[in-house]
């Protein structure tokens, strides 16, 4: 019986066999032949050593946590979720870091959008730790605020000699793995401020390649002015915007009555209502130089760079009432139609009056919480403006900083709005509120506390604000999970000694989990999605998950009989499913004999695939 592989996605393997299917003659005794490689590629070894690179103390660390896989996993909170039977949105409480390698396999190219508010490197606002020997492990001190020994952590100082490369080495891993996550027509949108803009551009110019560069947002973040100290008055963060391929276009905004202010039909056009638009051309083109001939016979003369179009489009626009002439023919007007205006293209400057400023954010949390218990929260109008440019209805975005929830908050709002079932996965780590806080005194100790709540009120309070529409299908549930270490001994153990530990094995589940625990486990090393709908059945007192119509069933109780394993195996035929994969405990047959007969009843049921946790 096979046993089902602990880690999550090996992303370096799958890499290599990539490339034994692409270059098999650089592979000599199982490793790359780096320089056949270059060869291959017609490319050859640059031994310069005075050439631009962009690197950072601590970057190969960096690469290799990126590409080392993960032993733990997510554990559902079904108590301190909403909706969790029905709801396809996940919030998910832990470091980002081992999160994002956990979701390789099952949510890899399924996100449309990717928006992230990292900490700005301030020297003052967020937690990091180089020592990545075991990053669930770190996690866990993390959110108690000590290190190993003991002893507090600390903030990234600026008088720290690697404030730079910290906050890089930080980030790599991060948005190398978030790449991944991304559809072929995915974009991702980073906020940050101007101590890290330059060193991000490089980083991402890397990650997601120079030519994937969209463009760089400036976000007007705060209207009002700030004083005076020397120094400018800040008023913007950046929104850096890169595409997961070069073949990615931004859709356009929804036109507002703002946009279409300007628009009339004083002609009662039977085309609807339009607006002037310019004739001239904005380059000079002296083959776009001539006069034009009214119908009274006046002679318009073409401007100085000549007209926009040739003399035949021209006068096809004339025939169809496009170009008008004014009252005295002595010039031309064209026509706008706004029945043709599909949008309004985005601009790479975001007015904070149209997309919103920290202080809306602000308020928003006030109408919720009555007193904000986040600090400078981007506001939602501001995402869902985003969104609006590449999320289609059933999109996943992906946030794996979510702070106070902004992101969850505004996928439900624009949902309510346009009838969508964009579908949101927030990650956030548990750290601590201060306890000098609003926070923490209105009994939120730490930040997931306030994103949980945030989405719980946020969702009752769109449907109470639209009492004209029928949200009885808007999704304001979320699905709950915590990082934590494997629910399997086995994956957690020495591995100096591994065949040892298995062979003395004798319960390999750890005492403190519960079935649901192992199942979602089990998921994640499918890659399987963790919203996929599960039944459950009982078969002669034992509990049996069926996962996705029968594609996947799992039982993980004990004292199975070779009578029940018969039970299991005719449900691929009450499903009806070509493919069906049966999971049990290793621990989980009555006897040897049991365990042996197990796998002929299922393989005579057509089920090939029978594996042991």
């Amino acid at each position: 019986m096979k046993k089902l592989d602990g880690k999550s996605l090996d992303i370096v393997s799958e890499n290599v066999e990539k490339l034994k299917e692409l270059f098999p003659e650089i592979f000599e005794e199982g490793k790359i032949d780096f320089e056949k490689l270059q060869n291959e590629l017609g490319k050859f070894i640059d031994k310069e050593q005075e050439r631009y690179n962009f690197t950072w103390n601590g970057k190969q660390e960096a690469k290799k946590i990126a590409q080392t896989p993960s032993t733990g996993t997510l554990r559902p909170a079904p108590n301190e979720s909403k909706n969790w039977d029905t709801t396809q949105n996940l919030y998910i409480e832990g470091d980002n870091l081992e999160v994002l390698k956990l979701l390789q396999k099952s949510y890899h190219k399924k996100v449309k959008m990717i928006y992230i508010d990292p900490p700005y490197n301030t020297g003052k606002d967020f937690v990091y730790k180089d020592n990545f020997k075991d990053n669930i492990k770190n996690y866990l001190e993390v959110t108690g605020q000590v290190d190993s020994e003991g002893n507090r952590l600390s903030t990234n100082s600026d008088t720290n000699g690697r404030y730079h490369s910290d906050w890089l080495s930080m980030m790599y891993p991060r948005l190398k793995l978030a790449r991944n996550l991304l559809k072929d027509d995915g974009v991702i949108f980073i906020s940050i401020d101007d101590n890290e803009v330059a060193n991000l551009r490089k980083l991402c110019d890397e990650i997601f390649g120079e030519d994937n560069f969209v463009g760089n947002i400036i976000w007007q973040h705060s209207i009002q002015g700030k004083g005076y100290g020397g120094k400018l008055s800040i008023h913007h963060n950046h929104i850096l915007v890169f595409s997961k391929n070069t073949d990615f276009e931004l859709g356009m905004f929804k036109r507002t009555e703002e946009d279409n202010k300007n628009y009339s039909n004083p002609d009662n056009d039977p085309n609807g209502d339009w607006r002037t638009g310019d004739v001239r051309n904005a380059l000079d083109r002296p083959n776009l130089k001539y006069n034009i001939t009214t119908p009274s016979g006046n002679i318009i003369k073409h401007p100085d760079n000549g007209w926009r179009w040739s003399k035949e489009t021209l006068n096809e626009k004339i025939k169809s009432g496009e170009i008008i002439f004014n009252e005295d023919e002595t010039r031309i007007i064209r026509k706008i139609y706004l029945k043709n205006q599909e949008g309004r293209v985005p601009e790479s400057i975001f007015d904070g009056k149209k997309f919103g400023t920290t202080r809306d954010g602000t308020t928003e949390l006030k109408d919720l919480f009555n007193k904000p218990p986040f600090d400078t929260p981007k506001p939602t109008l501001l995402i869902r403006k985003i969104m609006e440019l590449n999320c289609h209805e059933n999109d996943f975005i992906l946030d794996f900083f979510s702070g106070s929830a902004t992101t969850a908050h505004a996928v439900m709002q624009l949902n309510a709005e346009d009838g969508g079932k964009r579908k949101y996965i927030c990650v956030q780590i548990p750290e601590p509120t201060d306890e000098k806080s609003e926070a923490y005194k209105a009994g939120y100790k730490n930040i997931c506390e306030i994103g949980k709540e945030r989405i719980r009120r946020a969702g009752e309070k769109i449907i109470v604000d639209n009492p004209d529409k029928d949200l009885s299908n808007l999704d304001i549930g979320f699905k709950v999970f915590k990082l934590d270490s494997s629910n399997i001994k086995e994956w957690d153990s020495d591995f100096d000694n591994l065949e040892q530990n298995l062979l003395d094995a004798t319960e390999n589940i750890k005492e403190d989990r519960t079935s649901e625990d192992l199942l979602y486990e089990i998921l994640l090393k499918y890659g399987l999605d963790l919203t996929l709908p599960i039944e459950e059945k009982i078969i002669d007192g034992k509990k049996v998950f069926i996962i996705g119509f029968g594609a996947l069933v799992v039982c993980l109780d004990d004292n199975i009989t070779t009578d029940i394993v018969e039970q299991i195996a005719d449900l691929k035929e009450e499903y009806e499913t070509e493919v069906m994969r049966v999971v049990f405990k290793d621990s989980s047959f009555k006897d040897a004999v049991v365990k042996t007969n197990a796998i002929q009843i299922l393989k005579q049921h057509g089920i090939d695939e029978v594996v042991s946790v």
